[in-house]
């Protein structure tokens, strides 16, 4: 095929996941199912915690924002799969401003899953000294988390913006991303490629060691406790954080492996969901099912929508 640059090129195709017509209404109905139900969740999460002054805490904060991150995230993917056989692409602009907001949304999960380790970590292992550490100046970080990532995706965005790409190019994936779209160009990469590989080891090992940091000293701390009662209260408050943190990178792991042991890209897309679609969905559901706290908010909440004029 001839080759265009970025100037040229109007858009590329999104193979997604079926090209059987006979698929196409329950995939539609499927995943608007799964998006309407994330977005509802988490906004329940949200206005419950705005509205209850006895989750106005760093922990409740985070929470509210995993929250509002998961909307994100998923509307970033979701409402542009386009689920129609016969019409299946997606403008140039379109997919790099879904890659950049994509990149964005993912690095920020990675991060506010890591600060909220850190913050089970010091209600457990340090619960006296819990308000000192965990002030409200602490929750800076994640204002700087939002502009790490807006400037490591814009980067990332740059440099896609500087390669070229075959005219009707075809991506094995139901959104676009930066590795997808650096294996479909038809120029040089190894710029892009070296930048993706350093940031992904940056902002994935990092995070990820804070993470196993922070429960490795909460299960030594759980250890030294004689109480069996004790340990079980300690552990309940950081188990709905441990879920979310397992379903997150482990459905990402499984991505990875899946791409680095098979070729398919439809075994890679439907893994793919896992993370994108399917995580976002279940934060909700672990959050609420699994705290006193918030059952018992979203309990006073409902009661004030029941009986509100």
């Amino acid at each position: 095929m001839e080759a265009e640059n970025h100037t040229g090129l109007s858009h590329f195709f999104l193979l997604g996941f079926s090209e059987d017509p006979e698929l196409q209404p329950f995939l539609f109905g499927l995943f608007l199912s799964m998006y309407l139900v994330t977005i509802l969740g988490n906004l329940l999460i949200i206005v419950t915690i705005c509205s209850d002054s006895h989750l106005h805490t760093p922990m409740y904060f985070f929470l509210s924002n995993l929250s509002f991150i998961d909307i994100c995230f998923i509307s970033t993917t979701v409402p542009k799969a386009n689920f129609q056989a016969q019409n299946k692409n997606i403008s140039y602009i379109e997919c790099l401003t879904q890659a950049y907001f994509f990149n964005t949304f993912i690095g920020m999960d990675n991060f506010l899953l890591t600060i909220m380790s850190y913050d089970r970590f010091v209600a457990i292992c340090h619960p006296l000294n819990y308000t000192v550490i965990m002030n409200p100046h602490f929750c800076v970080l994640v204002l700087l988390s939002w502009i790490i990532m807006f400037w490591i995706s814009l980067i990332h965005i740059l440099l896609l913006n500087q390669l070229t790409f075959s005219t009707g190019t075809e991506i094995p994936h139901f959104f676009c991303e930066v590795a997808l779209l650096l294996k479909v160009a038809t120029s040089d990469t190894l710029i892009n490629k070296v930048f993706l590989y350093v940031a992904s080891t940056l902002l994935g090992v990092f995070p990820l060691s804070g993470i196993l940091f922070s429960y490795f000293r909460i299960v030594s701390s759980l250890l030294g406790m004689s109480s069996s009662v004790g340990k079980y209260k300690a552990f309940s408050t950081c188990g709905s954080h441990l879920c979310v943190v397992s379903l997150f990178y482990g459905t990402a792991l499984g991505v990875y492996l899946s791409s680095s042991v098979t070729h398919s890209s439809q075994r890679s897309t439907v893994t793919s969901v896992m993370y994108s679609v399917v995580t976002p969905m279940l934060n909700p559901f672990i959050y609420s099912l699994r705290n006193k706290d918030m059952k018992g908010a979203l309990g006073r909440l409902l009661n004030r929508a029941a009986f509100c004029p």
